[in-house]
């Protein structure tokens, strides 16, 4: 799944995950299984993390080897997060081979959709659970339902730290629309309105996907 930050890719994915029974895996998860394992995989990734660095192509793909097409890995999934670009994405290509992907999905949001969305996340200080207080405010402004901690927007979360996230995404990751378009597995939904809209826009088109694989 891949689209812009705040294009509802996690949303749309878990929602994805419950109604086809797969995992939802996100690059942000492998790389906290990683470090739980504690292997030389996990502690290189925790070494990048902990630097505040960009784990390299190589240590991501390695992760998300290890976590999506390992011993014991699950044998459909939601991928969320990765390949963020086309090194990524023929990575990817080559671990699902033969089968390969039933379909990539681009939620296409417009730029001033995702800087609103993003621009209203608060985040608990205390347990990290996370509201939108346009379409998941909590029920008391400013504290969080789960354990009463003050909310806060994340300093990534302002539109400046937004609009520089937007641009590394145009130079590195957009291009793979075009990549996976000439893959012919692409489709691209509209991921402009409520949550509830964008899930069966995005479930009508894995079922277009699918039906098309079994033909």
């Amino acid at each position: 799944m891949i689209g812009r930050q705040g294009s509802g890719k996690g949303t749309q994915a878990e929602r994805l995950s419950a109604t086809y029974g797969v995992p939802h895996v996100s690059t942000g998860e492998a790389f906290r299984a990683a470090v739980k394992d504690g292997n030389e995989l996990g502690r290189a990734v925790q070494g990048y993390l902990q630097r505040g660095e960009l784990v390299p192509d190589d240590v991501v793909t390695a992760v998300i080897k290890e976590h999506v097409f390992g011993p014991g890995a699950p044998e459909g999934f939601v991928l969320d997060g990765y390949p963020r670009n086309i090194a990524q994405a023929e990575a990817l290509a080559t671990m699902a081979a033969p089968r390969g992907l039933d379909v990539v999905l681009d939620l296409e949001a417009p730029v001033e959709e995702v800087l609103r969305r993003l621009s209203a996340r608060r985040v608990c200080s205390r347990c990290g659970a996370t509201y939108n207080l346009l379409s998941g405010p909590p029920k008391q402004p400013g504290t969080c339902d789960v354990c009463g901690g003050a909310l806060y927007q994340r300093e990534d979360d302002t539109e400046q730290a937004i609009r520089r996230r937007l641009e590394l995404y145009e130079s590195e990751t957009a291009p793979l629309i075009n990549w996976y378009r000439e893959h012919r597995c692409l489709m691209t939904v509209d991921a402009t309105g409520g949550p509830d809209d964008v899930a069966r826009r995005v479930e009508a088109a894995v079922e277009a996907a699918l039906d098309g694989r079994a033909a």
